[in-house]
């Protein structure tokens, strides 16, 4: 597999702080990209501070005017192999609805709303969010990638929603975004199956707008880019009013929030010893069988 150079960063530089504890970042000058690679520890999950990092990142994209930033795709992908993102941080979870802390949970809750939201908003400053999904994405993981305009996944890639197996769903943004992607039927069977789809699967169904083989999954992001620059500034028009036609609105993300947190709350011992489970395997990378199913 061909990986990607390192590029200049003088114009990128000249603008933006690169100094990142959770995640590397990587402007590629010829393609106007900024790859942004994740590698929250100690698990490859959304964590607090990577969730941090992120939305650092995003407040420098929306202060500069669109027409100045010389960020014209933003590719979130993985530094940790096999896995893309494994999703919240199911350690944190299980820790505040032990204590009953109803107000910490709701504060990581706003603040995973609040990414995933300005992730699909990125459009209008100017910049499409690719998602390059190689390896596990689950949860909030899946959640992410479908807040950017672009889904590239390689074929065997590990994609859905485990949350039912511990008797929760995913409230950060799945319904809202996979509803207009497919109908609300197919949106709600995915999230309540609790099953895996390959990349191959998810493309087949129009989820993922770009397939890759194995190991490809970087050429074809680049191919993605280099085709479609030409047409950018008709691309990026419509992708701007696909949001216009179908918006989804940060009060709608937080309502659905709400209802995760107060659902949360009210896990049962078993759902909680499911969920510690999967923190362990979160830590190992490793699949977990359940009464109900398996979970990469």
């Amino acid at each position: 597999m061909k990986t990607l150079m390192n590029q200049p960063l003088s114009s990128f530089n000249d603008h933006f702080n690169t100094n990142y504890e959770h995640m590397d970042l990587n402007f590629q000058a010829e393609s106007q990209s900024l790859w942004l690679r994740m590698h929250a520890s100690p698990r490859p999950c959304f964590t607090h501070e990577l969730l941090s990092d992120i939305q650092s990142l995003f407040k420098q994209f929306y202060a500069m005017p669109s027409k100045n930033n010389p960020v014209k795709y933003l590719v979130a992908a993985s530094g940790v192999p096999e896995v893309f993102n494994l999703g919240g941080d199911l350690n944190r979870f299980n820790k505040l609805i032990n204590d009953n802390d109803r107000e910490g949970l709701n504060a990581y809750a706003l603040q995973c709303v609040d990414v995933v939201y300005e992730c699909s908003q990125l459009v209008n400053h100017g910049i499409t969010p690719i998602a390059l999904i190689q390896g596990a994405a689950l949860g909030g993981g899946f959640e992410a990638a479908l807040a950017c305009k672009v889904i590239v996944a390689e074929k065997s890639s590990q994609i859905g929603f485990p949350e039912i197996l511990f008797n929760l769903f995913p409230g950060m943004g799945a319904y809202s975004f996979l509803s207009r992607r497919v109908t609300p039927n197919v949106a709600e069977k995915i999230i309540s199956s609790g099953r895996m789809y390959s990349g191959e699967e998810l493309y087949a169904m129009g989820i993922v707008d770009v397939l890759a083989e194995d190991g490809e999954g970087e050429n074809a992001v680049n191919r993605y880019i280099k085709q479609n620059q030409s047409r950018r500034t008709s691309h990026l028009a419509m992708q701007q009013a696909f949001i216009q036609v179908n918006p989804v609105t940060l009060n709608e993300m937080q309502a659905i929030s709400d209802i995760w947190v107060d659902t949360a709350m009210e896990l049962d011992e078993r759902s909680l010893r499911i969920m510690q489970r999967l923190v362990r395997a979160q830590g190992k990378k490793v699949a977990v069988q359940t009464d109900e199913g398996q979970v990469a």
